[in-house]
């Protein structure tokens, strides 16, 4: 009678739990204590994923560089140039809702880094984890998801988080964001913090009113530090919310200088070191510069804001725009806005 042969999904089993038990795990390197081995390991305030080795060298050279994308579906010549960016080095990845389904996209259809981390944030409580902030001390790249930039805000502002991914930009490694993770790249943001998501025929209508939420002072990104962004932007209409931001941004802030980037859908404008950004889209997709050229003729609490004479350049997958001298070489289309008591249009 020939000898039995062993259960393999115990065997796998007892295998787990002995690299739970020495705080190993299959793809390398240590876990944290008391957390699983594989899959979602729960902690306060967020859930952590992980694959690759994380002991792996970094195999290439890091340099700084913005990625804002629009949302929608991935532009993935984008994705290339952000790993290219970081090395093909450590990814971590930023969000707030859902779970690591960005990681093994990040891994399996775009590929050539050493490992992707995600944390998902569900309060402000992991924004100061010694853990957390080591990974992102850590990382050759991050990149921000989307959902809901409100509570981007809430939970990271004036953080461990929110310092450490300054000190990540400044030391000279690339940062990305998509959708919501777009719209907290500017120094001045839409907070989402009303509650909902903000049209252009509202915000034209009455641009100081409370629904109109403009945060400052969270990152401090170069060649961003005069910048208003937003997101799905030709797909949503967003020309007239994102001119209805600009004027609240500089009444407050007493500013003259802002000006507004909108990004198409599945399309992402790149930033490179030296502030010049192309754009890479799987659609004709755009990046639109935003330049009012005077002060708002009205812009008041309770009305509807008349802006006129505001420059808008498309930033197609030809041009290229430099962000020091904001000009724009081989521009996909200008034209110039006017708002006339909440109505947007265009031409001259």
């Amino acid at each position: 009678m020939r000898p039995a042969v062993p259960n393999v999904a115990r065997l796998v089993l007892l295998l787990a739990s002995a690299l739970a038990l020495f705080g190993c795990s299959a793809s390398g390197g240590l876990a944290r204590p008391g957390s699983s081995a594989a899959g979602a390991q729960v902690h306060d305030g967020y859930t952590y994923y992980r694959t690759g080795d994380l002991a792996a060298p970094t195999p290439g050279t890091r340099s700084m560089g913005l990625m804002l994308m629009g949302g929608g579906d991935w532009p993935e010549d984008a994705f290339r140039w952000l790993v290219r960016k970081a090395g093909h080095g450590h990814i971590v990845i930023l969000r707030a809702s859902y779970g690591d389904e960005l990681q093994r996209r990040l891994v399996e259809q775009i590929g050539g880094v050493a490992s992707v981390q995600t944390f998902v944030f569900n309060s402000r409580a992991g924004a100061d984890d010694p853990f957390v902030l080591d990974a992102l001390r850590g990382a050759d790249g991050v990149f921000i998801a989307g959902g809901d930039q409100s509570r981007y805000i809430r939970f990271w502002k004036g953080t461990g988080v929110n310092r450490v991914l300054d000190e990540h930009v400044r030391a000279g490694k690339p940062l990305g964001g998509t959708s919501a993770g777009l719209a907290i790249l500017g120094a001045s943001s839409y907070g989402a913090l009303d509650g909902g998501s903000l049209d252009s025929r509202r915000a034209l209508n009455n641009p100081l009113g409370k629904s109109v939420t403009i945060d400052t002072d969270f990152l401090h990104l170069p060649y961003l530090h005069r910048v208003v962004t937003d997101s799905h932007f030709a797909e949503r209409n967003r020309l007239g919310r994102l001119i209805a931001f600009l004027a609240k941004a500089a009444q407050e802030q007493q500013r003259d200088d802002l000006v507004g980037i909108g990004v198409d859908e599945d399309t992402a404008l790149c930033i490179d070191d030296e502030g010049i950004a192309r754009v890479f889209s799987r659609k004709n997709g755009h990046a639109w510069l935003v330049t009012p050229t005077r002060p708002a003729d009205v812009a008041e609490p309770g009305k509807a804001l008349t802006y006129a004479d505001i420059s808008v350049t498309g930033i197609g997958v030809e041009s290229r725009l430099d962000l020091n001298a904001l000009s724009v070489q081989a521009p996909a289309f200008e034209n110039v806005a006017h708002v006339l008591d909440g109505e947007l249009s265009l031409g001259e």
